[in-house]
């Protein structure tokens, strides 16, 4: 519902080279009751009042000195983008050609001059019904972005905190604390930044990377938990964990499980082939399992476990170096090298306790 208070507010910028016509236009909207009129007997101020001004409606005077009401027309298509901002052409050629050649212009009606005062204010009142229309729309449409906005971000949030949860629930099982996910996965997204990848492709990735080891849920504690070296045949149970990974995150559409599969068999390939479950060889590993498969070895070094002390950030980063071309990317080693004193930062701010 528009009220008459709406329609009054409005703000009207008057334009007209002849002094007598403003005045005219001014007395018959001030009766009426319009209170914030701008006027302007120089077209050439026209742009500058309109960054100052404001206006929900132009009256436009097209026959004037210096530029004409079609140039400054096309000066305010540009300036308006997405606002609809309405436009009263005014002339005193009566003829059809004007008329449609201002319509087309841009110009959202016509006034032939002389005019009288009721066809004024009629055709001025039903253009800022229609403009007062548009902005409301534009408003709810904004509150609409906004509130959609929110609830993807906390969808967003919801997802993240289950990926992690979930995650932690598969490093429980042989870490105590399970933060080797949270630094490792941000270790992977900052590798991926070195190596070329995308803003969303480093998010999605620091998201997936969590899920790496989720197939340890399907490995038994008796080899899980072994405080000692596995026999052959325990590894071989052990190595299927990236199969049972890949299985728990198959056949979804989503962008983030389709990674996070990606990530969980191959992230144990090796640039070699000699690693699992596939041999895999150089770039026929996933690119995100080539970058898991450094942050995981690298936060694994680096972490103390019961049956090892944690390495010193520059000796795990010379194994790392030292398995370029073999176990890793050669590559993503020079990546990771280069941005160390970033990953020792996050190391040092996750520290297991």
């Amino acid at each position: 519902m528009i009220t008459q208070e709406q329609i009054l507010n409005t703000k009207i910028l008057i334009v007209d080279d002849q002094k007598l016509h403003v005045l005219l236009l001014e007395k018959i909207l001030k009766t009426a009751g319009y209170v914030h009129l701008y006027s302007t007997t120089d077209p050439r101020q026209v742009i500058s009042a309109y960054h100052s001004f404001q206006p929900d409606l132009i009256l436009l005077d097209l026959k004037m000195p210096n530029i004409d009401g079609f140039q400054i027309m096309e000066q305010l298509k540009d300036l308006k983008k997405d606002r609809y901002l309405p436009v009263l052409a005014i002339s005193a050629d009566k003829g059809q050609e004007i008329r449609l050649r201002a319509l087309e212009a841009g110009a959202t009606d016509f006034l032939s001059k002389p005019y009288e005062n009721v066809e004024v204010l009629v055709r001025i009142r039903n253009m800022i019904e229609i403009h007062v229309l548009d902005e409301q729309v534009r408003s709810q449409n904004k509150i609409l972005e906004t509130k959609v906005a929110e609830r993807t971000k906390e969808l967003y949030d919801t997802r993240l905190d289950i990926v992690h949860r979930l995650a932690r629930a598969a490093e429980y099982r042989d870490n105590d604390t399970g933060m080797h996910v949270i630094r490792m996965s941000q270790y992977c997204a900052k590798l991926g930044q070195a190596a070329g990848l995308s803003d969303a492709q480093c998010e999605l990735l620091l998201t997936a990377s969590p899920l790496h080891d989720i197939g340890k849920i399907g490995i038994p504690d008796s080899i899980l938990l072994k405080p000692g070296k596995l026999t052959p045949e325990e590894w071989e149970i052990m190595k299927t964990h990236a199969l049972i990974g890949g299985e728990l995150l198959s056949g979804s559409t989503s962008p983030l499980m389709k990674m996070a599969e990606m990530i969980a068999v191959s992230h144990h390939e090796k640039w070699d082939g000699t690693g699992y479950p596939k041999g895999l060889k150089g770039e026929d590993i996933p690119l995100v399992g080539r970058i898991c498969a450094i942050c995981d070895v690298f936060d694994a070094l680096t972490s103390e476990r019961p049956y090892k002390k944690a390495w010193a950030i520059g000796d795990a980063a010379n194994e790392i170096k030292n398995q370029s071309g073999k176990q890793f990317d050669p590559h993503l080693v020079e990546c990771f090298l280069k941005i160390l004193p970033e990953i020792d930062n996050i190391n040092q701010a996750h520290s297991e306790k």
